[in-house]
């Protein structure tokens, strides 16, 4: 049974799951379904093309659905997918995709989006990634699993950020952000590996083979893509293989400061 506050609106066509609860004064559009055991807080929006799963909390004045901020939009049959168990806090704002980019705008599962997280169109989001409050990512960006992205940060379009990457709160990044890496910044450049959250997942031993990978790629001053090449050959660690396919297929370059004063 779907619990309905009488305030809100839900269209004939939506369809609600088991145990879904929908606070006052929200609206649900036509188009919208909505998995077992979510959650939707008083004045949330949610519209379009619309698919949310399981055990999702989705706090007030979300806007989730409305059509993208792009004056290319002309109506087409575009799409927002949320996965299970991810937490949508007060104001946030997602967009679904757009025709050039796929039509799609996939959120993954157990994530965190914090107030006033914007996702763009054709945004495609992995698992257990944390967005902190005011985090804005434009059209066409790319994160991996387990990324972390500091307050008011913003992210151009078309970048992408490797699984288990931090960005340092305040920072704004044009460029792409390899896996495990910490970059922080206006520009954001690579400062270092995400030590913590490695830790907290990843074994010993491939720690240490991200470690010396990074050595080689960041600190001994050689080409970067003729030793992500290299090391891509010579290594055995599938973590270190990820990292130097990441950045030899890299599009919009990998921003790293060359020396301890962070000069390039």
């Amino acid at each position: 049974m779907a619990l309905i506050h009488s305030t809100a609106i839900i269209e004939e066509g939506a369809l609600l799951g088991e145990n879904v609860s929908v606070g006052p004064f929200s609206y649900i559009g036509s188009r919208v379904v909505i998995g077992d055991n979510t959650t939707i807080a008083s004045h949330a929006v949610i519209e379009g093309k619309t698919t949310i799963g399981k055990h999702n909390r989705i706090f007030s004045h979300s806007a989730i659905g409305t059509i993208p901020q792009d004056l290319k939009f002309r109506g087409e049959d575009v799409e927002l997918i949320i996965g299970d168990y991810n937490s949508i806090r007060e104001f946030t704002f997602l967009n679904p995709g757009t025709e050039g980019g796929g039509s799609i705008t996939r959120v993954g599962n157990h994530n965190l989006l914090m107030g006033y997280v914007h996702l763009g169109h054709d945004v495609i989001m992995g698992d257990h990634c944390i967005l902190a409050n005011g985090v804005t990512l434009a059209g066409h960006v790319v994160l991996g699993d387990y990324v972390f992205i500091g307050g008011l940060t913003p992210i151009h379009q078309f970048v992408k950020i490797g699984d288990y990457a931090a960005i340092a709160g305040a920072s704004a990044l044009s460029q792409d952000i390899p896996p495990f890496c910490m970059a922080e910044g206006n520009r954001a450049k690579v400062r270092g590996l995400n030590l913590t959250g490695l830790r907290r997942n990843i074994s010993r031993e491939e720690i240490d083979a991200i470690r010396a990978a990074y050595k080689e790629l960041f600190e001994k001053g050689q080409p970067l893509q003729e030793t992500a090449t290299r090391l891509l050959e010579e290594s055995d660690s599938p973590k270190v293989k990820q990292l130097c396919e990441f950045i030899r297929t890299s599009t919009r370059g990998i921003p790293f400061a060359r020396n301890d004063n962070g000069d390039e």
